[in-house]
């Protein structure tokens, strides 16, 4: 049994959909269900009794504490987080209680119970954290790809509350001797990714005919990794990571944003032509840059694949030809997140659940 937090969410749901088709052992997700956690990413292990939801807060040390009690999983896995940078511009505070506050609470939840374990099930316990390339700042067109080594510079209010999670951790390892593990990884892209996101943005405003807004001048650089290929990394970070280890999880693809528009694009005019036969290129809209932008990250996975043999199975032409493929396939998916309608699905299962308990 392992307990995995936010997993509900565009990674977390992967991680979880990607673990039980891979092995037979149970999941206890735990996700608050905010905008971007939805049940119907997890639609299909419905009565599956190896996945087990709790609707609920990482920042909730009792209910918390209840569930490590009731199930005594082997690891935690944490995803939960406030993710979107222009959403921590604008309202920063959600993010400094989630990813600080809430990583606190869980971190002690968490030694509590590991310290309490007979020694056989302390001994292989694991804390596994999952973090971002953001906490590094960033780089100029000809440095270096971040390691593992690198110096935190965040430069936005998600970026500094991530990083201040990992230094918690880091922490509670130096300190207490919990036995942790940090993954940062660079920009993930696949199925379920909330349409808030550059990737499903540019899709969902394409098919809809609406503006594709690109920041500034669309030169910012990003290293580009398929959400699968990460949850394979995270499984064998937490298999065979050395405790108090970080690991960088990349994906070798760093491309600037316009040439990501461009290309969905040009797979939409192959896969979905327009009714008039134009490119959805001309519905391209460069608008003003967001502040703070990050002009460049790019992470050098060489430590994971020589330490674990760990590589990304998926190049970026097969990784985007699956994820726009998946948003024509799962158009009801995308209405549902946009409608909301999926919050009035979990409703009426919490609702059904309680009439029946």
């Amino acid at each position: 049994m392992i307990l995995v937090s936010g997993g509900a969410g565009f990674i977390g749901a992967n991680f979880v959909l990607d673990w039980l088709a891979t092995c037979d052992e149970p999941v206890v997700n735990l996700d608050k269900l905010t905008y971007a956690g939805n049940l119907h990413n997890l639609e299909s292990l419905q009565g599956d009794a190896r996945h087990i939801f709790v609707q609920g807060d990482i920042g909730d040390s009792a209910l918390v504490q209840r569930l490590l009690a009731e199930h005594r999983p082997r690891a935690i896995v944490n995803f939960a987080a406030e993710s979107h940078v222009d959403r921590s511009i604008h309202g920063p505070e959600d993010f400094i209680q989630t990813n600080v506050v809430g990583t606190f609470r869980l971190l002690e939840a968490a030694r509590h119970y590991w310290q309490a374990l007979p020694a056989a099930e302390k001994e292989a316990f694991r804390f596994l954290h999952v973090s971002t390339d953001e906490v590094y700042g960033t780089l100029s067109a000809e440095a270096p790809a971040f390691t593992e080594a690198h110096c935190y510079e965040p430069n936005s209010p998600y970026s500094a509350s991530k990083a201040a999670s990992d230094h918690l951790v880091r922490a509670w390892h130096h300190t207490y001797g919990l036995p942790v593990l940090t993954t940062n990884c660079s920009n993930n892209y696949g199925p379920y990714h909330f349409p808030e996101k550059l990737i499903p943005l540019m899709i969902v405003n394409a098919l809809a005919g609406k503006n594709l807004p690109v920041y500034g001048d669309g030169m910012q650089i990003r290293d580009w990794l398929y959400v699968k290929d990460h949850c394979s990394a995270i499984r064998r970070v937490l298999q065979a990571g050395q405790l108090g280890e970080t690991y960088n999880v990349g994906g070798w693809n760093e491309k600037p944003n316009i040439d990501i528009v461009n290309t969905v694009c040009a797979l939409l005019d192959e896969l979905r032509p327009r009714s008039d036969g134009q490119s959805y290129r001309a519905q391209i809209t460069y608008v003003q840059d967001r502040p703070g932008h990050d002009r460049r990250y790019a992470i050098d996975a060489r430590k994971i694949e020589r330490e674990l043999g760990w590589k990304p199975a998926e190049t970026f032409d097969s990784g985007i030809r699956k994820t726009v493929q998946w948003y024509l396939d799962h158009p009801e998916w995308v209405g549902q997140v946009q409608s909301g309608a999926y919050r009035e699905w979990v409703q009426k299962q919490y609702q059904a659940a309680e009439a029946t308990a």
